[in-house]
């Protein structure tokens, strides 16, 4: 046997060999003492650097690595890969290289489906919590503009039933619409609100869909003459649909 052979105890050890190699190295491990005690050590390494990472993978974990590994292309043993040297590495130096390759594989096979659970727990966590975060300041903003001194109140009648009340600040800015008692327009349609004014409608959100009911904070108030509503596909509209179901005047 050539000392190429030797390097295979670490593919060996972890079962990243073919069935044709696999069977090669076997009968080879039968004679060879120092791979059958290598492949040993190899084992319990692997063994080891699992304990205390290993979370419960996908039962086609191993098997899609391997098939992941089988597609990617390899040279076959005792090509090198640049310009050969004086002298063949000892075998020694073959069995560290393998004990490096099989501790790394160790490493992946092991770690790798925690790690991508962990990160997508923290994703998800980091999720929650900006959008728990942003839901808080739109509240306070939305309790600023109610409280605030100059706040005035409109109302209007919206078509088919329910009602549209406006609380506006002109000092923040700011105005909170809310649309209460409304019929359902839909799944997958739903009441979107404009600015209008000077003949032109800007868009200013699409409430959740198929909802009756609802709390919007609305900008940029000053100038605003009139705030219509519509029923729009559920992502909402870049123009307004006739007809308006509800137009409330903003200005005195």
């Amino acid at each position: 046997m050539t000392t190429d052979v030797h390097a295979l105890a670490g593919a060996y050890a972890l079962h990243a060999l073919s069935d044709i190699e696999r069977a090669a190295f076997a009968r080879h491990l039968a004679e060879c003492e120092s791979c059958a005690h290598e492949v040993a050590e190899l084992r319990e390494t692997a063994a080891r650097l699992a304990d205390g990472a290993w979370s419960v993978p996908p039962p086609r974990l191993r098997d899609n690595v391997l098939a992941e590994i089988r597609q990617t292309r390899q040279l076959p043993p005792g090509r090198p890969d640049r310009p050969a040297r004086a002298a063949a590495p000892a075998a020694g130096g073959w069995r560290r290289r393998s004990v490096v390759v099989a501790a790394a594989a160790a490493v992946v096979l092991a770690a790798g489906t925690g790690t991508v659970s962990y990160v997508a727990q923290e994703q998800r966590v980091r999720d929650e919590r900006a959008t728990a975060e942003a839901l808080r300041a739109e509240s306070a903003r939305i309790e600023a503009v109610l409280a605030a001194s100059d706040a005035r109140l409109r109302t209007g009648a919206v078509t088919g039933g329910g009602q549209i009340t406006m609380v506006l600040s002109e000092s923040r800015d700011e105005g909170v619409v809310m649309l209460s008692g409304a019929r359902p327009p839909g799944a997958d349609r739903a009441y979107q609100l404009w600015s209008i004014a000077g003949g032109a409608a800007n868009s200013r959100g699409v409430l959740p869909a198929g909802e009756g009911g609802a709390t919007k904070l609305v900008e940029d108030i000053r100038g605003m003459e009139n705030l219509g509503v519509t029923i729009e596909p559920a992502s909402g509209s870049q123009k307004p649909t006739v007809p308006v179901v509800a137009l409330v005047a903003v200005e005195d």
